[in-house]
C-alpha cells in the first residue's frame, strides 16, 4: 500500500498542531506502508531510503503577484494545490490535512480514482476570526473545505466533539466519520532538566513560573490569559512563548495587553520567536503549570505535550480538550460559557479571565496536587495517546476503504 499525504505544514515549516500531527503520523505509518508527503515549501527528501518521501511545492503563477495582498493568502494555496495535483502519483489513497491541501486532494481523487481521506484539525465555519486574516478569501476557504469534506470517502475527527461539530456544519453521513485522536511523541516529550533553558532566556531559576505556548490568534485565547494574570499570585513568573500573530491588529492588541501587565507585575517574559522543541520540552518540564485558554480547540496537542513532561494543566473546557485533559486528575478545566458564532468570544470575557485566575491560584497553592496531576498526566499520555496506536487506527481505516 502507498499513501499520499497532503499538508501545508511539514518540518522545518511547522507552526501549529496540524504540522506536528502530519510529521509524527507519517513517520509511524512508514512502518505499515509506503508514504509520500507533498507540502508547502522547498523540502526535498527523496531516495530509496527516504521514508516518508517528502516534496515541497511553492507558488508557481506570476499572476498571483497582481492579487490583493489579503486575497493572495487564500489564492496562493490554490496555486500550490494545482501543482500538487499535477505531479503524477501511484498512491492507492490520498489523505489531506486542513483546507490548505484539500483542493489538491479532491483533484487527485478525481484524476486517479482513488479514495480521499480528510483529517479535520479545525473547521472553517467555527473560525470566523479568520476573516480578519483572509478577507473575502475566508469564503473561499470555507467553500474548499465544504466541497472536499462532502466528497471525501472518510473524514477523521480528532475528537468526539469535533465529530459532532462536523455533523452540525455539513450534510454528511455519520458513518463516514471516524474519531482518531491526536498523539504525542513520548520519546521527545518527557521530563527534562529546565535550568539550561531558563538561563538561555534570562528567566530566574529560583522562582516558579507558569507557561503558555501558542500562536497569537483569537482561537488560542492568549489575550484572555494575559488579562487573567493581574489576579494571579505575584509570586509566580510568567513565560509566554507566543508569536506569529494572525493579523497586525491582534499583534498590537497583544502588545498593549502585555505592556499593561508588565507595568503592574514583575517577571513577565514574552518570547516571540519560535522556540526549538528541545527548549520547549525543558520549559514544560520546569513549569509549575501550563495554561491553555483556547476559545476554540478541536483537540489541543499542546496539552498532551505538557502532560507528557509531568506538567499539570489549566485549560478551557471547550472542544476536544476534555478528551485530552482529565479534569481534577491531570489538570483543571475552566468553563467557557456562551462561546459561539458570530464572534466566538466568551459571553462574559471578564468572568472567563477571573475563572482562569482562580484555577491557576488553586494549583499554585497546592504543591502535592500539582505533583499528583503531573504524574497522572504522564501515565495518561503513555497509555492513550501514543503515535503508534494512532497510526495503527489510521491504517485500519485505509484498509477498510481499499477493501
Amino acid at each position: 500500500m502507498k499513501i499520499l499525504h497532503l499538508s501545508r505544514e511539514y518540518p522545518p515549516y511547522t507552526y501549529g498542531g496540524a504540522g506536528v500531527h502530519v510529521e509524527h503520523l507519517t513517520r509511524e505509518l512508514t512502518n505499515l506502508a509506503e508514504v509520500e508527503v507533498r507540502c508547502f515549501g522547498d523540502q526535498d527528501i527523496s531516495g530509496s531510503k527516504a521514508q516518508p518521501e517528502v516534496r515541497g511545492l511553492e507558488d508557481w503563477s506570476e499572476a498571483l503577484q497582481l492579487a490583493d495582498p489579503v486575497l493572495r493568502k487564500s489564492l496562493s494555496p490554490v496555486s500550490v494545490n494545482l501543482a500538487t495535483a499535477a505531479i503524477p502519483t501511484d498512491a492507492n489513497l490520498v489523505h489531506c490535512h486542513t483546507w490548505y491541501s484539500m483542493l489538491g486532494g479532491l483533484w487527485i481523487k478525481i484524476l486517479y480514482d482513488i479514495p480521499l481521506v480528510i483529517t479535520t484539525h479545525s473547521l472553517e465555519p467555527l473560525r470566523p476570526w479568520k476573516e480578519e486574516q483572509l478577507g473575502r478569501g475566508y469564503q473561499l476557504s470555507r467553500w474548499i473545505e465544504q466541497t472536499a469534506i462532502q466528497a471525501a470517502d472518510a473524514v477523521i475527527a480528532v475528537s468526539g466533539e469535533t465529530r459532532s461539530e462536523i455533523l452540525d456544519c455539513y450534510d454528511l453521513d455519520p458513518s463516514r466519520i471516524r474519531v482518531i485522536h491526536n498523539g504525542v511523541d513520548t520519546e521527545i516529550f518527557s521530563p527534562s532538566e529546565a535550568r539550561p533553558v531558563l538561563r538561555k532566556y534570562g528567566i530566574a531559576e529560583d522562582r516558579p513560573y507558569l507557561l503558555f505556548v501558542g500562536r497569537i490568534t483569537r482561537q488560542k485565547g492568549v489575550v484572555h490569559l494575559v488579562r487573567a494574570l493581574s489576579d494571579v499570585s505575584q509570586g509566580i513568573q510568567t513565560v509566554l512563548c507566543a508569536g506569529a500573530p494572525d493579523t497586525e491588529e491582534i499583534g498590537l492588541e497583544m502588545e498593549q495587553a502585555v505592556r499593561q501587565l508588565q507595568e503592574n507585575r514583575p517577571a513577565v517574559h514574552w518570547i516571540r520567536e519560535m522556540v526549538p522543541i528541545p527548549d520547549l520540552v525543558r520549559f514544560y518540564s520546569g513549569a509549575s503549570l501550563f495554561v491553555c485558554p483556547s476559545i476554540y480547540e478541536p483537540f489541543g496537542i499542546i496539552n498532551l505535550e505538557a502532560m507528557a513532561t509531568g506538567c499539570p494543566v489549566v485549560a478551557s473546557r471547550v472542544g476536544g480538550i476534555p478528551e485530552a485533559v482529565a479534569d481534577e486528575e491531570t489538570g483543571l478545566l475552566v468553563p467557557l460559557d456562551g462561546v459561539g458564532p458570530p464572534s466566538y468570544e466568551p459571553r462574559d470575557p471578564a468572568r472567563f479571565s477571573r475563572d482562569l485566575a482562580k484555577a491557576i491560584n488553586r494549583l499554585l497553592a497546592d504543591d502535592s496536587l500539582r505533583h499528583r496531576m503531573g504524574q497522572a498526566g504522564i501515565r495518561r499520555v503513555q497509555e492513550h495517546f501514543s503515535w503508534k496506536v494512532i497510526a495503527r487506527e489510521t491504517f485500519r481505516l485505509y484498509e477498510e476503504l481499499l477493501s
